[in-house]
């Protein structure tokens, strides 16, 4: 009986889900395609995560990085949904951070310039989701972004830091 109270006082209570988006831009030595990863964090835990090749080459960095976040904008979506049949309510849209400010003028300018043209059309997802108010882009550092230790090779402290971010901790160092 306890545990359904609790979980009915859960259900009530509202939450901010922020959600880390990166790419490395043809990542890949032998056919080009860069790594899309995102990272999801729910009241700061980390609930969610994924690296994947992309399945198409992109022609610059900001390309390969708009083609992640509108995929990781694709999980907020789905996350979203899962929450709300949950009765979990988010107290604003969901932030998604990307350190690619030519990304983020994309997402949020809705005039087709020389910059999106190559982009295809179902990768203007992240701008509809925008527009719609459903997505918050922000700007985030590269040094500070949690998503940032799935795609690149990064140093023993920026690693360690990362990852106490995400909220993994190696079982050795409890003894």
């Amino acid at each position: 009986m306890f545990s359904v109270l609790f979980l009915m006082a859960q259900a009530t209570e509202q939450f901010n889900m922020i959600g880390y988006s990166d790419a490395d831009w043809c990542g890949d030595k032998i056919d080009k395609r860069s790594t899309t990863c995102f990272v999801f964090m729910l009241k700061g835990a980390c609930i969610s995560w994924s690296s994947k090749k992309q399945s198409i080459v992109v022609l610059s960095s900001c390309e390969a990085k708009y083609v992640a976040s509108s995929s990781t904008t694709c999980q907020a979506n789905w996350l979203q949904n899962v929450l709300e049949d949950l009765m979990i309510k988010l107290k604003h849209p969901i932030k998604l951070l990307i350190d690619n400010k030519s990304t983020i003028n994309l997402a949020k300018n809705p005039i087709t310039h020389g910059k999106s043209k190559p982009v295809e059309t179902r990768f203007h997802y992240l701008r509809d989701q925008v527009n719609k108010c459903k997505i918050i882009v922000e700007y985030c550092s590269t040094n500070d972004k949690v998503a940032y230790v799935f795609t690149k090779p990064v140093k023993r402290a920026q690693f360690l830091e990362l990852r106490k971010e995400l909220g993994v901790f190696c079982f050795e160092s409890l003894n």
